[in-house]
């Protein structure tokens, strides 16, 4: 048997970055990018507009870096934290642009994510579902 070395992607039967996994760590990878992207140049080139708008973006592309790499590395209980925290702030954010006092300008989570397709809002539970489907399949490395 090889030897284990810790930091390694382990692959293997069972493990939550094969099959329908690797299509969910793909869409947090675009996801990752494109929020990454999109917050970068917000804050590059009009910061000064709506600094907590674009601030909430950039937010959005670390939860989605963090969830692409928790998923990847087989880290459930970290991508069910990250993945619980990215719903919820889409929930929050959804509803505080939906509402009266609206942020100033468009985020990665505004309007429940429709401008991503609703992805950021429905992820979180196909993400859940996958590792509730795969409990004890992964490790807490």
């Amino acid at each position: 048997m090889a030897e284990r070395r810790p930091g390694r992607l382990r692959t293997g039967a069972g493990m939550l970055n094969r099959n329908f996994g690797r299509i969910l760590v793909f869409v947090y990878g675009v996801l990752a990018l494109s929020a990454t992207g999109r917050a970068s140049v917000q804050l590059v080139t009009k910061a000064s507009k709506a600094p907590l708008a674009y601030s909430l973006s950039a937010v959005a592309a670390v939860i989605y870096i963090l969830a692409t790499w928790a998923l990847g590395t087989n880290r459930k209980p970290m991508a069910v934290a990250v993945v619980t925290v990215e719903f919820f702030g889409v929930l929050v954010v959804g509803a505080t642009h939906s509402s009266s006092v609206p942020l100033d300008k468009q985020t990665v989570w505004t309007d429940f994510g429709s401008n991503y397709g609703y992805v950021p809002l429905l992820l979180p539970f196909v993400v859940i579902w996958w590792l509730w489907h795969n409990r004890g399949t992964a490790t807490s490395n």
